[in-house]
């Protein structure tokens, strides 16, 4: 009898089931979202018809209670996710009353092109409101600090991504730096203990499974910069996913300078055999190898933004999955009180069930980047096989 042998499920294969998994709870989430808003919309349209003899009674508080009888699901989804200059950290309602927004001001650091270096708290600054000739402007995904009178400034504030990023930079040099002492205190050649066995483990993977298989025998020169990727993306990753959190790494300018770093590296490192095949690929006819050239000179481009997008569609995706499935215990709610109330244990569950798959994806987000970064390193750096057949022959001769 002959028996099947099992092929190894790999890292590879997890990420692949999670993200179509992600993907395909995404759509449903969202589907959901915006039927529950549109049904609670209609039927507060409804509701809210007033009879013809109160209408005029109606006018007087029309404006208040207009404004805040709907609820406008994207503004607070997009709102969570989105950039600002203050750090909104919870709410707290009142019955009858206006909500309280507690946040923590950030300092605002801009340069006017005609008052110059401008300093002040973002308190001064609420929407709507103007201070020193300069006020608040918010779109859905980001805030912008404009002048009154049009003016062109230049923003230089500590925003809420990047406090996030300054808290998360200083976490990886306090881990790294203090398990980088303890091998100096102890030495390599003692079992290591505690965060630094797994840093260690960490670092042996990634050594191991990536930087060798890749880059060969140059791995050690590209180690210190695939380390920092993944441990930087990784702890933001993190971060973002603690209650209040920023979605750093889900905010397309932050994915774009990461991949812009890789992409001076490949393009810094790059060797003669690398742009040989690009621009004059071997083995090509004369009439299709323009055509080629062309293909291979995009993909060159391709590949840092696919760099760019994953990282920030997966991260951004996953916080819009968490968000909309507390949301919609609002939407269900709007609509009719024990429904709302019925579909609380259901949206927790997903809710939790989705947070520490994001775990899982934050990790391996951190992984796929490094590990698609040293590819197109290695890519760069390969040399041709003549130039080792070359080098192998000269050193025979020589001997």
């Amino acid at each position: 009898m002959f028996f099947l042998k099992p092929k190894p499920i790999t890292l590879h294969k997890i990420s692949k089931v999670v993200m179509n998994f992600k993907r395909l709870l995404f759509l449903l989430v969202l589907g959901f979202t915006v039927l529950g808003g549109s049904v609670c919309a209609n039927g507060q349209a409804e509701n809210n018809t007033p009879p013809k003899e109160s209408t005029e009674a109606a006018k007087v508080e029309g404006g208040k209670k207009e404004e805040g009888g709907k609820l406008d699901i994207a503004k607070v989804i997009f709102g969570h996710i989105s950039d600002s200059h203050e750090w909104h950290l919870f709410t707290l309602n009142h019955p009858g009353g206006e909500p309280t927004h507690v946040s923590m001001p950030l300092p605002v650091v801009i340069y006017h092109s005609t008052k110059g270096l401008m300093i002040f708290s973002s308190s001064k600054i609420a929407e709507g409101e103007s201070y020193e000739g300069v006020h608040l402007q918010k779109d859905m995904m980001k805030e912008h600090i404009v002048s009154d009178d049009g003016a062109k400034l230049y923003d230089f504030s500590i925003t809420k991504n990047v406090l996030s990023m300054l808290v998360g930079v200083t976490i990886l040099l306090v881990v790294l730096t203090k398990a980088s002492k303890k091998y100096a205190g102890i030495g390599a050649m003692k079992a290591p203990s505690g965060m630094q066995n797994f840093i260690e483990l960490i670092i042996i993977f990634l050594r191991d499974e990536v930087a060798v298989p890749y880059l060969g025998k140059e791995y050690k020169k590209y180690m210190p910069l695939l380390l920092t990727t993944f441990f930087f993306i990784w702890i933001n990753n993190l971060l973002g996913l603690l209650p209040g959190g920023a979605n750093f790494t889900g905010n397309i300018a932050v994915t774009s300078c990461l991949a812009l770093i890789s992409f001076v590296v490949i393009l810094a490192k790059s060797r003669k055999h690398f742009w040989s095949h690009l621009l004059n690929p071997p083995g090509v006819p004369g009439a299709i190898k323009p055509m080629l050239v062309l293909i291979e000179v995009a993909s060159l481009f391709i590949k840092p933004m696919a760099l760019m997008i994953r990282l920030f569609a997966n991260m951004m995706a996953g916080h819009i999955v968490i968000l909309a499935l507390i949301s919609m215990i609002f939407i269900f709610a709007a609509l009719n009180t024990f429904v709302g109330a019925g579909f609380v244990p259901v949206s927790l569950a997903f809710t939790i069930f989705i947070f520490f798959l994001e775990l899982l994806v934050g990790a391996i987000q951190a992984f796929i980047f490094t590990n698609l970064t040293a590819v197109f390193i290695g890519q760069s750096i390969e040399e041709g096989h003549g130039e080792h057949e070359s080098h192998d022959s000269h050193e025979a001769h020589a001997h």
